[in-house]
């Protein structure tokens, strides 16, 4: 299968931790994703909200470079990014939407588009949580950890068909076939408040919030995400959302990507580790190596380093 890979906008700048553990983790594991030549930027929040035929004809080209590529998915670690091309490819199959973005457009778009998905869900087809733990060097037991999707990965559930929309289970799955304990997080699936951070900061500080305080009273050590914005909100943002609730919170908001780089040997500076606002000290320092691999394989050069 070819996979074509569309990183989106902030894996180049807000996100860049992002990135770097999602192509670290992806290399550990030998999974090739080939990033699309020249693509662009899907639009986010932002183009939707003015015109869905502006934003359309952004993805399309997205989805036509991908096409023209060969690929049989598209596949990108960003929620928003990932609904918006679904819902592109949803759009795209009106034909007289379809003529309206391709007269926007160099060239008329492919007439079969791939798929989108997203990296965590490609990763769990091509590697089962059981080989996942056959590759740990580093055990996560003794994590205390809540996963945060977001409320855009999981819905609208017909689009974007990303397990249970209200309890998705998989990166519980993955994490703790890496040995960390997944605590019940009733709100995994609530809005963090979004791009609503700028023009409504009070909104945004209640909703993460709200968040934080419920992972802090649970226990956890780190509230973990599969999104750029809403990690950006609860992590970068976080002392808004402290003072909003009246008490300090210091939980660490790191990528899924990034915890299951830990477990697989890989160096924190290979992770971006060190751009988390929140420390993230703590939570290493709990972590051991796993003991059926102190006498199998010599460690790798990132293992050393770390």
């Amino acid at each position: 299968m070819q996979l074509a890979y569309f990183p989106g906008c902030s894996a180049k700048g807000s996100s860049l931790d992002y990135e770097l553990s999602t192509q670290a983790v992806l290399n550990a594991l030998g999974i090739s994703l080939r990033e699309l030549s020249d693509w662009n930027c899907c639009g986010s929040t932002p183009a939707h909200a003015v015109s869905n035929l502006l934003s359309s004809a952004l993805c399309a080209r997205n989805l036509d470079l991908a096409a023209k590529a060969g690929a049989d998915l598209l596949v990108t670690p960003c929620p928003s990014c990932l609904s918006n091309l679904k819902a592109t490819s949803k759009r795209l199959e009106d034909a007289a939407f379809r003529q309206e973005v391709n007269a926007l457009l160099d060239s008329p778009c492919a007439e079969t588009l791939p798929e989108s998905t997203s990296v965590m869900q490609a990763m769990a087809e091509l590697v089962s949580c059981e080989e996942l733990a056959k590759k740990a060097r580093t055990s996560l037991q003794g994590l205390k950890l809540v996963a945060y999707y977001g409320c855009l990965m999981s819905r609208p559930p017909e689009l974007m068909r990303f397990e249970d929309p209200e309890n998705p289970m998989l990166m519980e799955r993955m994490l703790t076939a890496l040995g960390a304990e997944m605590l019940d997080f009733p709100l995994k699936t609530a809005c963090c408040g979004a791009a609503f951070g700028i023009p409504k900061r009070p909104l945004t500080a209640h909703n993460c919030g709200r968040i934080l305080e419920l992972a802090a009273n649970l226990g956890a050590d780190a509230i973990v995400t599969c999104c750029p914005l809403c990690q950006m909100n609860l992590d970068l943002r976080q002392a808004q959302a402290e003072k909003a609730m009246g008490r300090h919170f210091g939980l660490p908001v790191p990528y899924y990507t990034q915890i299951i780089g830990l477990a697989l040997g890989l160096a924190p500076k290979d992770l971006g580790l060190s751009k988390l606002v929140v420390p993230i000290d703590a939570l290493l320092a709990k972590l051991s190596p796993k003991q059926d691999s102190l006498t199998s394989e010599p460690q790798s050069h990132n293992e050393v380093e770390r």
